[in-house]
């Protein structure tokens, strides 16, 4: 049934202001352009996101009451008090914790023994008292452990300032780093870092620095990368021996080392970058163990020397190639290396023994599942921390003894509310797409009498930069399965749910089969009664947003409402604007409009420039004001077309978080509100 949007609202409608973009001898109409400020201050554009949430408020009041009882529930699951597992690094143990109330995490540490006295080095409360939005990225303790280093966004741009914090004295150091990725490394003499500058146009991490602590020094540049295509991390190996610069594209990688005990040297390449090849090192007793997908689609493990890694003929295959199992990442310890890997759509950990090359899988019991790698600061020992959840089991810390092969439970998330996994069930199953490919799906509901064929059904979608949406806990998730929800994800392609080809035949010149893959997963799910055709629903984000957009073009009315996550909707004008950020590191992914295949291709699911007059699916779209990733003006503008354009009159709303960016609102309990306001709306789809 169509909801008639009541005449006591004021739908907003945007201005149309005559614009036109031209590229390859082709103009295309693009009257809300005038929507997009860069500083975010003109007040015509700011009143017209008013008017929309206004608006949204308004046709959401009928059901403000189901909005907060949603919110409340959820936030009554989360538990009072919450602590990490305590990681022991040389002499300390360090975790970090929630408070009653508190809406962000408390670091802290003892010394020498769980049953000494605390000491907090950082509460984040207090650093993100009288501000709007609060998120601290990292946060790196010197080699002595007498000096913190921590990073802070304040307003979601993702633009981080550095201080650092003498743990003797409690004091903030002088020291102020402003427009970095946040991300910050020590040397070993415990007064040197380095940090990554942003571009201040692009906001692409684009410059190493080194920094001398409580000095005059100027910072050092020590290393620029030049092609904007690259992205810019920095890290060190797990025996803090040596420090890494990592630069990598969508498609090819480079890694530079430093001796740790020598910061004022020059990094040095471990293997120039060439197209294609990617590759990460880890170091165990100067030996370098490289993940790659050289000759190895699904890539392989080798080893070698410093002397040595220029030159890959030289190189030692640890792990050989399995076009069965991708190679997500590995810990090597002095018995056993460990691949965190995905096989059939799962994610799971394989243990090998270094001394016979003999193997075990950890197992499960679940059907679907995810399991991963935990922090294992620690080589020199047999005993491997790791991490698991299912749909129905909350995250959970293990502690597993490669050796004896037992495990015990360090900590399974509680929930504070009374909650039985066994009164819910999750599987895994495969839909036939369009073109014969079988697409894992995994879902989740609450047993009940109700017939599956008669709930409501909640697909979710991504398929983007080769990211697999894993089947995990969500504290949330759980008021729409109380309500009777079938919830689903579809491993769609563009993910790596099925090796690296399920993800190149979802990019570039390929992309439309992750659309296809979602819509088909949806009537495939249908077809095995999975579902009330009547109520089936759909949500994405950020590039499962532009999921979301193509598929309201394509196929909306096969969906009663969808939600759209701060959509990348524009996608034409968007990544031929290089001073975007992050626009040229994408090029890879989507493809470079300025060349006309890839601009054909691109324009022809684009979903801004697919608006047309047809009817449309109850829709919910979000965005923050700050969002660097997708711009606020993409989903807006894109909001303001449907309305001129659509043929029915099915709700259309636009929520902006005025004070937030691309990961929405910040804090422990607050984030809880968008979510709440997500399921009351598809709650009101089924109850009005």
């Amino acid at each position: 049934m169509n909801l008639s949007e009541p005449n006591n609202s004021i739908v907003p409608q945007a201005e149309k202001v005559e614009h036109s973009h031209q590229y390859h001898n082709e103009s295309r109409v693009d009257n809300y352009q005038w929507l997009r400020d860069d500083d975010r201050a003109d007040k015509k554009v700011l009143d017209y996101l008013s008017a929309e949430n206004k608006y949204t408020d308004a046709q959401l009041s009928s059901h403000k009451t189901e909005i907060e009882n949603i919110y409340h529930e959820i936030i009554a699951r989360l538990p009072h008090k919450e602590s990490t597992v305590p990681s022991k690094i040389d002499d300390y143990w360090y975790y970090s914790r929630y408070d009653t109330g508190n809406e962000y995490e408390i670091l802290a540490r003892k010394k020498h023994e769980m049953t000494a006295e605390e000491e907090i080095i950082l509460d984040m409360n207090l650093r993100a008292e009288n501000q709007a939005y609060y998120y601290s990225n990292y946060q790196e303790i010197s080699p002595n452990h007498q000096i913190l280093a921590f990073s802070e966004d304040t307003s979601g741009d993702l633009q981080y300032t550095l201080y650092f914090k003498d743990l003797n004295t409690g004091t903030l150091y002088k020291d102020k780093i402003e427009n970095t990725s946040g991300e910050v490394v020590w040397a070993l003499d415990n007064k040197t870092i380095f940090y990554i500058k942003k571009h201040p146009v692009t906001l692409l991490g684009y410059q190493v620095y080194r920094h001398k602590l409580a000095s005059n020094e100027e910072d050092v540049l020590v290393y620029e990368e030049k092609d904007n295509s690259f992205y810019l991390g920095i890290g060190n190996s797990t025996s803090r021996n040596y420090l890494y610069i990592m630069a990598g594209s969508t498609t090819s990688s480079e890694v530079l080392y430093l001796h740790a005990n020598k910061p004022n040297g020059e990094f040095m390449s471990f293997l120039p970058r060439e197209s294609n090849h990617e590759y990460s090192v880890e170091e165990f007793n100067n030996e370098f163990y490289i993940l790659t997908n050289w000759q190895a689609h699904n890539f392989r493990v080798m080893k070698t020397s410093l002397e040595h890694s220029n030159n890959r003929q030289k190189w030692q295959e640890v792990i050989a190639h399995d076009k069965e199992t991708l190679i997500y990442d590995l810990n090597v310890f002095s018995n056993y290396i460990v691949l965190e890997q995905r096989n059939d759509g799962i994610l799971h950990l394989k243990v090998i023994n270094r001394s016979d090359g003999s193997s075990k899988l950890i197992q499960s019991k679940e059907q679907t599942y995810t399991m991963w790698l935990d922090y294992n600061p620690q080589q020199n020992t047999d005993v491997l921390r790791y991490s698991y959840a299912s749909m129905t089991i909350p995250f959970t810390v293990y502690e597993y003894d490669m050796q004896t092969e037992k495990q015990k439970i360090l900590k399974r998330d509680e929930i504070a509310t009374e909650y039985n996994p066994d009164d819910f069930h999750s599987e895994k199953l495969l839909v036939k797409a369009r073109d014969g490919e079988m697409v894992p799906v995994s879902l989740v509901y609450k047993k009940s009498a109700i017939p599956l064929g008669l709930r409501p059904l909640l697909v979710y979608g991504y398929g983007s930069y080769g990211s697999s949406v894993d089947p995990t806990f969500s504290y949330s998730r759980i008021s729409l399965l109380n309500r009777g929800f079938i919830y689903a994800i579809a491993h769609v392609r563009g993910s790596q749910a099925k090796g690296r080809q399920w993800y190149e035949d979802g990019k570039l010149l390929k992309k439309k089969n992750t659309f296809t893959d979602f819509v088909d997963v949806t009537k495939g799910l249908l077809e095995k009664d999975y579902g009330d055709k009547n109520n089936v629903f759909a949500v994405g984000g950020s590039a499962g947003g532009l999921l979301m957009g193509v598929i309201a073009n394509t196929d909306g009315m096969l969906y009663k409402g969808i939600i759209a996550q701060v959509p990348f909707v524009d996608v034409i004008t968007t990544m031929l604007d290089e001073d975007i950020p992050l626009t040229t590191g994408e090029f890879d992914e989507w493809g470079n409009p300025k060349i006309k295949e890839f601009y054909d291709y691109m324009m022809s699911y684009s979903p801004y420039d697919n608006v047309k007059k047809q009817n449309y699916p109850n829709m919910l779209v979000t965005t923050g004001l700050n969002d660097t990733q997708v711009q606020y003006w993409e989903p807006a503008k894109w909001v303001a077309k449907l309305r001129d354009m659509k043929t029915n009159n099915n709700l259309l709303l636009l929520r902006t978080n005025m004070d937030a960016g691309h990961g929405g609102t910040s804090g422990r309990y607050q984030q809880y509100k968008e979510v709440a306001e997500e399921y009351g709306f598809l709650i009101k789809l089924i109850s009005d």
